[in-house]
């Protein structure tokens, strides 16, 4: 470390330990983690040169006596899309005589270049490293017979083996991550698949003749089989990438040149030419043995007066499925005389695309997206591929539609959307006026994501690609880094508009901005939007969250009607208020809701399980009650031998949305691949103490950053114990649920 900090010396004591003074206060710190992407980047490196290793096989290790250090490390690497394995520890003799803990993490190879390592010998090892061992991107190529029980890792569990093979059979669950089941079941997950989609895409791969049902009605699509299809696709894209390189794609070449897109970047993203022929594609797959029918549909070739391309004289951007399937085309106009005067034409509509479900560059972006758990949306296919090639590779874009509900369950898939204070999706706009009409739809969008949303606007309105053009890749990825909460820029832009130095445009700009609030149907991010709100505006926070409630009462505004004289305007009735209350199915509430499944339709297996739960493990106000009644009727324990136990809830209840509530959980199937007993419903109730765990946490979190411990030391002391006694209890919560069969 001395050579970079001169002010820096040694010493040595007396049993022969070597001590670094005078080194700057900001290496032994953390950093906030919304610093940019390049100092945090900086700041591992440093961090890495100072308590890290290569070792003689090229691993690259950090070692800490301090878990929560290597903890910090993780998020840090998370952030910048650095992989890491899992945290392991070890008991050793340090200085003194008493045994204690050393922690040390593994980062992942692939995702560091040489430039990452300050200490020449740390460059070296690493640059001569062989990188057969990464331990990502492992296939099973065979199974072999033998005797010996082998440990196999799972990449989300962070210390010891998840499950063993014994005798080839895959035995249990992953005993970290509750994750497991059959190939289907991996396919479900790994690339968002329904059971159908998984079972076709496996007999299409080995060649398995899928036969339906005979009993029932087929509803299948009639015409060829998906995997002709996809093939046709996949020898369509062959010949697009081949034809990029003729005489005749000099203006494909150059249009990507012009924005700083190589011929490697055409390589990487399958980029193609459709030759101005018009039946160039036409003639090659009918020599590949692909009938008219099967060109036809795939959405490759049309029918005239005869056959001819479906895209002529145009640069080609495949677009693929999760598994890199390629399943469609976006063409943009090169040339003048195309009669098409569209800039993008896309694929139209087939039994393999959906427009309104298919997300460009997801192929190349679903494992970034997994790892960082952050999505990035884009508008176009060349603000995705700057974007990757920037080192922004989670970015996504939609193909000639606007983001819709489909994509967000695309993305849901992939972003570990359900557990609380996690997730993040991105969306970049314009700094114009449509950029800002876009950012308030999204935003009245926003609660289909559990995901914390945030929005990134370049300088000068320029996009992603424009950005890397005039400013670098570094550019976009500060782009990224330096994103904004999507209701603050939404808020911002909607008082904005409003002159705050005069009284009554004030008043204007809060009835806006609290129109805009009341809009909100998650009712737990009101009181905070209502305190940036009375910021932005410089009014009382109780005055803002008085005209909240009015905007509340009066409800969504009808929309606006032209004006032609008041003889001619009928009365318009306003719509009824949005309800206040969540939807039941809402994913924050799944556990919640299984839980009170287990209550009503197994008591007997429950027990006294559920002692330690009370009305605050749950937040949905519905659910709540539902508690409550099986509390006020003795517990659980009364309705072991009860047969009447649902009805003498429901009979109880007097809100019929409680009363519907019970009915319904009382027959909906409990998703559960092994016997409901003891211990399966202690896993559920530990996940459920877990959220209120996390939510309190959170909760006293808050209110420690708030207060300033010089001032109120008592109250900061008083807090800081009960963070630390939640987190204990977080822990062991944690443990048990780890620890279940």
């Amino acid at each position: 470390m001395l050579e970079w900090f001169p002010n820096g010396h040694t010493s040595e004591r007396a049993d022969g330990n070597l001590l670094v003074h005078h080194l700057p206060k900001s290496v032994k710190e953390r950093p906030p983690l919304d610093e940019s992407v390049p100092f945090l980047y900086g700041w591992l490196a440093g961090y890495f040169a100072a308590g890290g290793c290569v070792a003689a096989d090229g691993t690259v290790i950090i070692n800490s006596a301090d878990r929560e250090d290597l903890e910090f490390v993780r998020t840090v690497c998370t952030r910048l899309g650095i992989a890491t394995y899992g945290i392991t520890s070890q008991v050793r003799i340090g200085l003194g005589t008493e045994p204690s803990a050393s922690y040390r993490i593994q980062l992942a190879n692939e995702d560091l270049e040489e430039a990452f390592f300050l200490i020449d010998s740390h460059r070296r090892r690493f640059a001569a490293a062989s990188k057969a061992l990464a331990r990502r991107g492992w296939v099973v190529e065979s199974v072999e017979e033998t005797d010996r029980v082998e440990e196999v890792y799972c990449a989300e569990v962070e210390d010891g083996h998840a499950f063993t093979l014994e005798d080839n059979i895959l035995t249990g669950n992953c005993f970290g991550c509750q994750e497991g089941g059959d190939v289907f079941t991996f396919l479900m997950k790994i690339d968002g698949l329904s059971f159908g989609e998984a079972v076709e895409r496996m007999a299409d791969k080995y060649g398995v003749q899928l036969r339906r049902d005979e009993s029932g009605e087929d509803d299948r699509p009639k015409g060829p089989q998906r995997r002709r299809l996809i093939e046709a696709h996949a020898a369509a894209q062959e010949f697009y990438a081949e034809q990029l390189g003729t005489p005749e794609a000099l203006a494909a070449r150059q249009f990507l040149a012009e924005r700083g897109f190589d011929q490697q970047a055409a390589l990487t993203f399958g980029l193609g030419f459709a030759p101005r022929g018009g039946e160039a594609l036409w003639r090659h797959l009918s020599g590949r043995r692909f009938t008219a029918e099967e060109l036809v549909v795939a959405g490759l070739v049309r029918m005239g007066r005869s056959h001819y391309d479906s895209f002529r004289g145009r640069l080609l951007w495949p677009i693929r499925e999760t598994n890199g399937d390629t399943i469609g085309f976006g063409a943009r106009r090169l040339f003048d005389d195309d009669h098409n005067e569209a800039k993008y034409l896309n694929t139209p509509e087939t039994p393999i695309y959906k427009k309104s479900q298919v997300l460009y560059g997801i192929d190349l972006a679903r494992k970034p997206i997994a790892l960082s758990s952050q999505a990035v949306i884009v508008e176009g296919y060349t603000d995705v591929m700057a974007c990757h090639l920037a080192g922004v590779p989670t970015a996504v874009a939609t193909c000639g539609t606007a983001f819709g509900d489909e994509h967000v369950r695309v993305l849901r898939r992939f972003l570990d959307d359900h557990t609380e204070l996690r997730s993040e999706v991105v969306f970049t706009f314009d700094g114009d006026e449509a950029g800002q009409k876009a950012a308030l739809r999204t935003f009245e969008g926003d609660q289909r994501f559990v995901s914390q949303t945030y929005v990134a606007v370049a300088p000068e309105g320029m996009d992603p690609c424009e950005l890397r053009i005039k400013e670098g890749d570094a550019a976009v990825r500060e782009l990224i880094a330096s994103r904004r909460p999507l209701y603050r820029f939404v808020l911002e832009n909607v008082v904005g508009r409003y002159d705050l130095d005069r009284a009554d445009s004030r008043v204007d700009a809060l009835r806006a901005g609290a129109r805009l609030v009341a809009s909100v149907r998650d009712r737990s991010k009101v009181d905070a939007f209502v305190r940036e709100l009375s910021g932005m505006v410089g009014v009382d926070i109780e005055q803002a969250r008085t005209e909240v409630r009015r905007a509340v009462a009066r409800g969504p505004e009808p929309p606006s009607r032209p004006e032609r004289g008041r003889a001619q305007q009928e009365p318009v009735a306003a719509p009824p208020p949005r309800s206040a209350v969540p939807d039941l199915r809402d994913p924050r509430f799944g556990i919640e809701r299984e839980t009170l499944k287990l209550v009503l339709q197994a008591p007997l297996a429950i027990g006294r399980t559920t002692a330690d739960i009370g009305s605050n493990d749950f937040t949905h106000p519905t659910y709540r009650a539902v508690w409550d009644l099986v509390a006020a009727a003795g517990g659980t324990v009364a309705g072991q031998n009860d047969p009447a136990w649902v009805t003498r809830l429901r009979d109880a209840a007097t809100d019929p949305a409680v009363s519907s509530l019970i009915s319904a959980l009382a027959v909906e199937p409990i998703p559960a691949h092994r016997e409901i007993d003891a211990a399966y419903v202690a896993t559920h109730v530990h996940r459920l103490q877990e959220l209120t765990a996390l939510r309190r946490i959170e909760e006293v979190r808050s209110r420690l950053q708030r207060t300033n411990p010089l001032d109120n030391p008592a109250d900061y002391n008083k807090m800081f114990g009960e963070l630390a006694a939640l987190e204990q209890h977080r822990r062991a919560l944690r443990e048990k649920i780890v620890g279940a069969p």
